[in-house]
């Protein structure tokens, strides 16, 4: 073949290599990324509890100790008026009797009179009373995402986010960013 022939298929052989290279690269660069459809994105709760201590102020009421729990003041006290009253009443036989029976009812009255009393002896205090209350608070700590690809396969994956409609993908597996 001369010179010209040859020099004229090389050139048309270079022409054809570098237009499939640039249709090569240009298909390369028009693929871009991959997406697939998501078909569920499930949010992961955490639920995390924060006990906390609430008090507040009570009015108690205390009875005052009893020194004479048996009563025996009123009911000596109120013998001892009884009888006085009784002896005033009547004369003779009937003074004496009058003074007992003074000094039996006296020391009824005065016993009850005592223990109604030790019963009203009361005084308040302020106690401060303190229950734990839990208080609960759930997050999303992120996502189950169950995504489609264009050959039909699913695929789950977990993911820090909610991606919406679409996911990007670099490999078939591998989920990279959302859309």
């Amino acid at each position: 073949m001369n010179k010209f022939v040859t020099k004229a298929l090389v050139a048309s052989i270079a022409v054809a290599t570098a237009g499939g290279l640039t249709a090569c690269n240009r298909n390369a660069s028009a693929e871009g990324p991959q997406y697939a459809k998501v078909v569920s994105a499930t949010p992961i709760k955490k639920t995390t509890n924060h006990p906390r201590q609430v008090c507040h102020n009570e009015t108690v009421t205390h009875h005052k100790p009893v020194k004479d729990s048996h009563q025996i003041a009123g009911t000596a006290i109120g013998a001892v008026a009884g009888g006085l009253l009784g002896n005033q009443v009547g004369g003779g036989k009937g003074k004496k009797l009058a003074t007992v029976a003074g000094a039996v009812a006296g020391g009824y009255a005065g016993k009850k009179i005592q223990e109604k009393h030790q019963e009203d002896a009361t005084y308040t205090t302020q106690e401060q009373k303190c229950q734990t209350v839990n208080d609960r608070k759930t997050t999303v700590v992120g996502y189950n995402v169950k995504y489609q690809l264009k050959d039909g396969t699913v695929h789950t994956t977990r993911m820090d986010h909610n991606p919406g409609d679409t996911v990007e993908i670099k490999q078939a597996t591998t989920v990279v960013s959302s859309n």
